[in-house]
């Protein structure tokens, strides 16, 4: 079976390239960016996911002999478009925000920059890519921050399809996540895993107590055992007299939770497991979490609304030719001007201005025809944005596989000490700050 990625896309893609392959536009040399326009949900900050498993993806842009078939058979393009892309192979650069970086409405995330056919084909790719993690990625670090120091664990994988769950759990993990349940982002990722038990295993048995004395059995009494298959306070007191005062925790799935927890926390002190751990689950989203601050919680499980974005399962990314060369070999800025789907056309290079260590703004210098950008030793109170991820066609490795995985989570939780103190807040709102345009040839 075919790893190719070439056919992860739409059928205008491949049409605009046949055209401009037929009128002598497909080698112009083009910039594309990746922005949002907006920040989905009224949210005041997103989080960029998705960037080291869509170069990993990228490897794989192809046309083997399977897809060039499918393409014959289907008439999509002529002849002598199959032909270019038997040998078609991205060679432009793209240049971006790193994984786990915070972006804001325009903020440049992704610039592709090469032919026309080089980068036109990309789009679809990278905004299935970009849309769906950076939703997770950002609804994640929303319920990382209402969760504080209280560990986290992602257990969605059984609310989206299986190829949603993985990329979901990766990114769950970069934004703040301390652990998932899905296996396969364990073992792909490196992410660490957790889980033990349902409420099947209880009702598996004959009683609760046969269910308990079975999990402790078989994975010591540091396990957390789910005591809300029938009656909680009696399954508490199961729990502790089967594992005894050591049992690392109790799972809550159900019920009035703050009410609940206050009551299992008082209940186990009693019983003398002053050390147990409370885990909490059941459809939490980042506001259900925030309202447990106060609660005697130790951990959380979240499954949906994670990986749907608590509501916001896209991140309204688009991606738009900015710049290209005219014939007298000048670069020429275009923009879309449509009311409300409008463009900043040119060349840029982003910014964060801090103060004191805060962030103020978003700066995006941009370049019009010749202008050039300038280095990031022109803005010495700002922290440059923008790194290389493919250079002449090859992606730059290190922001892939687990390695990439750890360096972005790091990355993240690094630059959200940035925010200031009203874009850490989980109301509607402006974001967090504001983008600023300038204009290159200012000096």
């Amino acid at each position: 079976m075919s790893t190719s990625t070439a056919l992860l896309t739409d059928r205008y893609e491949l049409t605009m390239l046949d055209a401009a392959l037929r009128d002598g536009t497909a080698r112009r040399h083009c910039v594309f960016e990746l922005f949002a326009r907006r920040l989905s949900g009224g949210r005041r900050f997103g989080v960029v996911g998705g960037t080291g498993r869509l170069l990993g993806l990228l490897r794989d842009f192809r046309f083997d002999e399977a897809e060039l078939r499918f393409l014959r058979d289907a008439a999509v393009v002529s002849p002598e478009a199959v032909a270019y892309l038997e040998n078609y192979r991205f060679t432009g650069s793209i240049t971006g925000y790193r994984e786990g970086e915070l972006y804001f409405p325009g903020s440049p995330i992704l610039t592709v920059e090469g032919s026309f056919a080089d980068a036109v084909i990309l789009e679809t790719l990278a905004l299935s890519v970009l849309n769906h993690d950076s939703a997770v990625a950002t609804a994640a670090a929303r319920m990382s921050i209402a969760a504080g120091d209280r560990p986290l664990a992602e257990m969605g994988s059984r609310r989206t399809n299986e190829a949603a769950a993985v990329a979901s759990a990766r990114v769950a993990y970069i934004a703040g996540f301390n652990a998932t349940s899905n296996l396969e982002a364990g073992r792909t990722w490196g992410i660490p895993t957790m889980g033990t038990a349902a409420h099947a295993w209880t009702l598996l048995h004959d009683s609760e107590e046969d269910a308990f004395r079975a999990q402790v059995e078989a994975l010591g009494t540091d396990t957390t055992l789910l005591v809300d298959t029938y009656d909680i306070a009696a399954g508490v007191e199961t729990a502790i007299r089967v594992a005894g005062t050591g049992l690392g925790g109790v799972r809550l799935d159900s019920g009035d939770l703050p009410t609940v927890a206050a009551s299992v926390r008082a209940h186990l002190d009693e019983l003398g497991a002053t050390g147990t751990r409370i885990t909490v689950t059941s459809d939490l989203d980042e506001y259900a979490i925030a309202a447990l601050a106060a609660s005697p919680v130790d951990a959380y499980g979240v499954g949906t609304s994670v990986v749907t974005g608590s509501g916001h399962p896209a991140a309204g990314m688009v991606y738009k030719l900015v710049a290209r060369q005219g014939s007298d070999g000048g670069w020429v800025s275009v923009s879309k001007t449509a009311e409300g789907k409008g463009s900043q056309g040119g060349r840029k290079s982003a910014f964060r201005v801090l103060e004191n260590g805060t962030a103020v703004r978003e700066h995006v210098e941009v370049a019009d025809g010749f202008e050039q950008l300038r280095p990031a030793s022109a803005y010495p109170d700002a922290r440059a944005l923008q790194v290389p991820l493919v250079v002449d066609g090859e992606p730059v490795s290190e922001h892939e596989g687990p390695a990439g995985v750890q360096a972005a989570r790091e990355h993240h939780l690094r630059v959200r000490e940035e925010l200031p103190i009203r874009a850490l807040a989980l109301s509607r709102s402006d974001p967090g700050i504001p983008t600023v345009y300038t204009d290159a040839g200012e000096r």
